[in-house]
């Protein structure tokens, strides 16, 4: 496909805020779809691993004001489990059946006229638990004699699939050094500013049940069939609605679809419509999070430092359930595994454990924080043992600029970059020579400094192909793979000449409305003012598709390419409608200025809006054979994302982009304080659709991953307690711990697969900055002989670890 040269307007104001700003956002909140909703409170689990021996409803049913109460009867009398991405005997329903498996989980729901009187009465439910041993550690639940969740199953691990690509082996024999490391990625969340919300109607119609929902759900729609699935319906018969504005998620909302089907059963038993809106307490304890990972990784190296084969072992803990679209955390960043670099020969191990914490799901970058974090740290191992400085080493490893499109072991297409001109633009932007030697300076007073960096393949628009690859090749359904990343428009003229651009991307504050007007306002040669994109999404009218929604970076790639070719449909129309008007042929007009014109004699013209007309009041006008329509729709389906291979390859990503990331890091020797003192930035994301946008996502990706490199962790105690349940000791970055010296920058190498040449920006960062921060500490670390193998790093954590440093106690 070819990559159209002219950019869309380069707005920077977004038409989303003034809204926003003036307290008339449509959150779910703040509407109220339903006359009569009631209102409903979760009964939860306080245990991490308990048998239920009995469950008593009667004197919360018989409280005055109480709709309904329903339990682990009612749940399995009407819902089935919910479909999984693989077959596993772990089956996971909305509430618990047999046993809790996490503090937190549901087991009732009490429905009443208010909150207030729900939450009282659900102080009624009558439990009877037998505590069970829990087991919290990913490594200890891969033991044989660990406590057993799901007892259908063969041990805790849901999944457990090795891949080979080359002759790994054999480079490993026969290099010069084997350079290995263990590192683990901590579970971490979005914390979005607004959590869940449901609003959810049970409807018994003449041919069967239906249900119509409301929730702040952000896609991906791949889960509207495993909500359909659970409660027995087709999907047809789901209509889930979702209103235009959404209070953050960064993949943490997809998690949302159990309480959908749980408030529709909620609502069956009412008999009327039922509102859930999670506190934040509930959030943290029990609505989805980024898995933890422990991982091995070996990188077979020459002397020169040539990385020649990588052993890849990775295992995520995804919590009590293997809940869809888990384990896509193991596969997401499948093609783009070696990174950066040319790497002829992979072997990964890919582990799903099951363990007494809350079930995983997507969160901002997921996949790539944690594969990133151990790759980024076993390069920086490796320039250590060859002696190379970390820049050095990485550029001798880079993919080069010739060599693309790249494809890499695993199958992924990388399809452009220019890897080394980003990092020259990063190393002359950090003054890295001078930041070396402000180092050298400081380690002579005694003081801890440090200087990091990641260098990374941002993958976007992803192929939901992937998580196929947990399924071996000769089980996966012959002709029933899955893959795909199409995205739908619909855009219409009306007889005025504003142009309406309906979406299907659910964002989330992003500014797809604000891009999607720029680029059809381009496409259509009329004003900005003159398009008006609707956000809302309904999917009985809206357009969609399993694989539509705000993931993976899916907008930039995807969307305007598809509101491009839906606008080349609707141009075509305009321009035969206003060379009729001009007594032209079609081939010799234009749009632009908010005209059709004759190229040769621009004076020449007539208003869109006349020519638009003209194909509503007058359609005998038109040339014979021309279609009166001027309502288009386009799927936007690139031929590139293919099922996995039956030799387990796929390019698990359409577009694959590039971030370079330096951190410099101070720690105060005494109070053992970490300071980011400077962030380096390139990002080649391809086309830049709006500047500001981009670097808006830019900096919102560094804060995220300030949080998760320095102060967030949901932690469990061994006894399988939360005990990061609330802000108090749960430590979210603010304004005043994201203050540092920050030089962003960015280079575009077209994408050649996507209409516009873009590519997805927004997750890089939290990728990247991580595992930077964590190079940073490290090498600031390395005189006192301090590895850094996980995160998050904080006055506390350097404390211990430069307490147990022979070097420290000597320094």
């Amino acid at each position: 496909m070819s990559v159209i040269s002219e950019r869309p307007a380069r707005q920077t104001a977004r038409i989303e805020d003034p809204a926003l700003l003036t307290g008339r956002g449509r959150f779910l909140d703040d509407i109220d779809p339903l006359p009569g909703t009631l209102t409903a409170a979760v009964v939860r689990s306080p245990h991490p691993h308990a048998r239920i021996r009995s469950v008593n409803l009667e004197r919360a049913r018989r409280h005055p004001g109480v709709a309904a109460v329903i339990g682990p009867d009612e749940v399995t009398a009407t819902l089935r489990p919910f479909p999984l991405s693989l077959k596993t005997p772990m089956p996971y329903y909305p509430t618990a059946i047999d046993k809790v498996r996490f503090v937190g989980e549901p087991v009732a729901v009490v429905v009443a006229a208010d909150r207030y009187l729900a939450e009282d009465v659900a102080e009624l439910v009558e439990i009877d638990y037998e505590p069970l041993p829990p087991v919290v550690d990913m490594e200890e639940a891969l033991l044989s004699d660990a406590p057993q969740l799901h007892e259908g199953a063969d041990g805790n691990v849901a999944t457990d699939r090795t891949f080979e690509f080359g002759d790994v082996d054999a480079l490993f024999a026969e290099a010069d050094h084997v350079v290995k490391g263990k590192y683990r990625f901590p579970r971490y969340s979005s914390t979005p500013m607004e959590c869940y919300s449901v609003v959810a109607d049970w409807q018994d119609e003449v041919d069967g049940p239906a249900v119509q929902a409301w929730a702040n759900f952000h896609g991906p729609f791949s889960m509207v069939p495993v909500l359909a699935g659970a409660l027995g319906v087709p999907s047809s018969r789901v209509r889930l609605m979702i209103p235009a504005d959404n209070g953050g998620s960064f993949g943490i909302k997809a998690g949302i679809y159990p309480y959908v089907a749980l408030m529709a059963l909620a609502s069956k038993h009412a008999g009327r419509p039922v509102r859930w809106t999670e506190d934040r307490i509930e959030h943290m304890l029990a609505s989805s999070a980024g898995s933890d990972r422990v991982m091995w990784f070996e990188a077979a190296v020459s002397a020169e430092g040539t990385v020649q084969a990588l052993r890849a072992d990775l295992v995520d803990n995804v919590g009590a359930y293997l809940r869809p679209p888990e384990p896509s955390t193991l596969y997401r960043c499948f093609g783009n595994i070696s990174g950066a670099y040319k790497i002829d020969a992979v072997r990964i191990r890919s582990r799903a454990v099951v363990t007494n914490k809350t079930p995983t799901g997507l969160n901002r970058g997921f996949g790539g924080q944690q594969l990133y974090f151990g790759l980024e740290r076993l390069m920086d191992k490796i320039a250590g043992v060859c002696g190379l400085d970390p820049a050095e080493l990485r550029q001798r490893n880079f993919v080069q600029r010739e060599d693309f499109p790249y494809a890499t072991p695993t199958g992924g297409i990388y399809d452009s970059g220019d890897y080394q001109q980003a990092m020259d633009m990063l190393l002359k932007n950090a003054d890295y020579q001078a930041l070396r030697e402000r180092q050298r300076q400081a380690r002579e007073r005694g003081e801890y400094f440090g200087i990091g960096m990641a260098t990374i393949v941002d993958p976007s628009a992803t192929n939901i192909g992937y998580v196929g690859l947990a399924t071996p090749a000769e089980q996966r359904a012959s002709g029933r793979g899955k893959s795909g990343s199409t995205e739908h428009v619909r855009i219409s003229v009306d007889p005025g000449g504003i142009v309406s651009v309906l979406l299907g991307t659910t964002p989330q504050g992003q500014g797809h409305a604000t891009v999607a007007q720029a680029v059809v306002a381009e496409q259509l040669g009329v004003p900005l003012e003159q398009v008006r994109p609707v956000v809302e999404m309904d999917t009985a009218t809206t357009p969609w598709t399993v694989s539509s929604g705000s993931y993976s970076s899916r907008f930039a790639p995807l969307l305007t390419s598809a509101l491009v070719e839906a606008g080349e449909k609707l141009a075509s129309t305009i321009k035969i409608a206003g060379a009729t008007l001009l007594g032209a042929a079609p081939e010799d007009v234009e749009l632009a200025e908010g005209q059709v014109r004759l190229r040769a004699k621009p004076d020449r013209a007539v208003a869109f809006r006349h020519a638009a007309g003209l194909v509503h009041w007058d359609p005998g006008a038109l040339p014979e054979g021309t279609a009166a329509r001027l309502y288009e729709e386009a799927a936007f389906t690139p031929p590139e994302a293919k099922a996995a291979s039956r030799t387990d390859q796929i390019n698990s990503s359409l577009c694959y982009g590039f971030v370079a990331e330096l951190a410099a890091v101070s720690i105060d020797a005494e109070t053992r304080q970490l300071t980011l003192e400077q962030v380096v930035t390139v990002h080649d994301a391809g086309t830049i659709l709006n500047p500001t946008l981009l670097e808006g996502q830019v900096h919102g990706a560094l804060a995220h991953a300030i949080g998760g490199a320095m102060f967030e962790e949901m932690r469990y105690s061994d006894a399988g307690q939360p005990t990061s349940a609330t802000f108090m000791d749960y430590l979210c970055p603010t304004t005043a711990e994201t203050r540092y010296e920050l030089n962003s920058d960015h280079l575009e190498t077209p994408s050649p697969l996507t209409r516009l040449g873009a590519k997805g920006c927004g997750e890089g960062s939290c990728m990247s900055l991580p595992v930077a921060i964590a190079n940073a500490v490290a090498d600031a670390l390395a005189p006192a002989g301090v590895d850094i193998t996980t995160l998050p790093l904080h006055g506390n954590v350097l404390n211990e670890l430069l307490n147990g440093s022979q070097n420290e106690r000597n320094h």
